[in-house]
């Protein structure tokens, strides 16, 4: 086992964090009931009983509630952060308590405590993944080749990681199965667009104590997560421009109505930039030059690299901390930019954040533990890659919220399932 400590060694007294972070968990859970009702199957038929699974991910009351799920279905999870600013110690302590989880997670660590922590849930030798960025599966495939022999497969929860994963797969790089939970509906079209729209701007607005209306918002990317933050911006009286790299993307901002245009031009009449691209240098030192006093710069992709910090901090005469969560950089001319979270993930890196809504990640984890399931029961089925998400599998956890909420929904007669299916039928 590692050496290295847990959360409950990190701190000096952990009873208290411990307590905190368990009614954060509880209040999560009530609203939660595809875990719910995940785990009543869970607890009685132990699915994941003699499984380790290594988890990166943010570690908040939410995706707590997803780690103790598969605890209690028999697995023993080891987790540590996703990023460095958007563990709550108090869950990480939490979690820590329960007989079959060991959690790393600290909030605030360093580039090496963060990749050591990471080295510390791989010391389990899992036999799943679950991973928020690839982070893990990374190291696994770059430190410790001689694990994927045992490894069944893995879930990776968020775009940039499908995108680095992808790229693995066609370099031929990618040696175990893993489920691009990010890309199936159930995740795309609720956790990115809802999810990433409402809680980005909910933390930068508590953040800043400023208003949306009337602002000039800059979303960079118009991807599902672009789409959502300029859906809510607009929502809440804000004027939109899009910046985009892709033709199709830039034309269906253009036709919701919001003005598209290149980031240069952006630049000269933003009031707040969001980034949603998961690529890096999106907003750089010629931007910065053209930019009006008093600007926010967040970034809601993933890694910080989408603002170019290190540009910012070179041509900034000072900097210094305006406010809780809030970096301002004066240039030469007097100018104030102002950087939110460090220039990670504004919804999760902020001091006051919280990340998604319940609801929204209440499916997205669903899917994670239905994905693991599948793993554990058909692993030997999928090979090395990329792979979907069964759509039984994602179709299964919209019922079960749809049941939750009380919707009745239709479906096809006979009739209809053999007109769809044939090609006989014309006019």
């Amino acid at each position: 086992m590692s050496t290295y400590p847990t959360i409950t060694e990190q701190l000096d007294d952990p009873e208290p964090a411990q307590t905190e972070g368990r009614r954060k968990m509880d209040w999560a859970r009530q609203h939660m009931p595809i875990l719910e009702s995940l785990r009543e199957d869970y607890e009685t038929d132990q699915p994941f009983a003699g499984q380790r699974i290594g988890m990166a991910m943010h570690v908040e009351a939410k995706t707590a509630n997803l780690v103790e799920l598969l605890a209690d279905g028999g697995a023993e999870v080891a987790i540590t952060g996703c990023n460095p600013l958007s563990t709550h110690d108090d869950v990480s302590a939490a979690l820590d308590t329960h007989e079959n989880i060991t959690s790393y997670a600290k909030r605030g660590v360093d580039d090496e405590e963060y990749y050591e922590a990471i080295k510390a849930v791989i010391d389990i030798d899992p036999t799943i993944t679950v991973d928020d960025g690839m982070d893990m599966i990374a190291a696994i495939h770059e430190d410790y080749p001689e694990l994927i022999e045992t490894i069944v497969g893995g879930c990776e929860e968020t775009t940039t990681g499908v995108h680095r994963l992808r790229a693995m797969d066609a370099d031929g790089e990618l040696k175990y199965p893993v489920f691009a939970v990010n890309d199936t509906p159930m995740k795309t079209l609720f956790d990115n667009v809802h999810g990433t729209g409402e809680s980005s701007l909910a933390s930068i607005a508590m953040t800043t104590n400023l208003s949306w209306a009337g602002k000039n918002v800059v979303v960079g990317g118009y991807g599902y997560c672009g789409k959502g933050v300029a859906k809510k911006a607009a929502g809440q009286n804000a004027n939109v421009i899009v910046t985009e790299v892709e033709p199709r993307r830039a034309l269906e901002a253009h036709m919701e109505g919001y003005d598209v245009m290149p980031m240069a031009e952006a630049a000269e009449v933003g009031d707040v930039f969001i980034t949603t691209t998961g690529n890096r240098d999106i907003i750089t030192g010629e931007h910065f030059e053209s930019m009006k006093d008093g600007v926010l710069l967040s970034n809601a992709g993933h890694f910080d690299i989408e603002i170019a910090l290190d540009e910012l901090d070179d041509m900034a005469v000072d900097s210094y901390e305006a406010r809780d969560g809030v970096q301002a950089y004066e240039m030469p001319d007097g100018r104030r930019l102002n950087v939110l979270a460090e220039g990670r993930l504004v919804n999760l890196a902020t001091p006051i954040a919280l990340g998604h809504p319940v609801e929204v990640m209440d499916q997205s984890f669903g899917i994670q533990a239905v994905c693991v399931e599948e793993l554990v029961e058909n692993g030997e089925s999928y090979d090395a890659g990329v792979h979907e998400v069964p759509d039984d599998l994602d179709k299964q956890v919209a019922e079960i919220k749809l049941a939750a909420e009380g919707v009745e929904f239709d479906s096809l007669t006979e009739a209809q399932r053999e007109y769809m299916g044939s090609w006989e039928h014309g006019t």
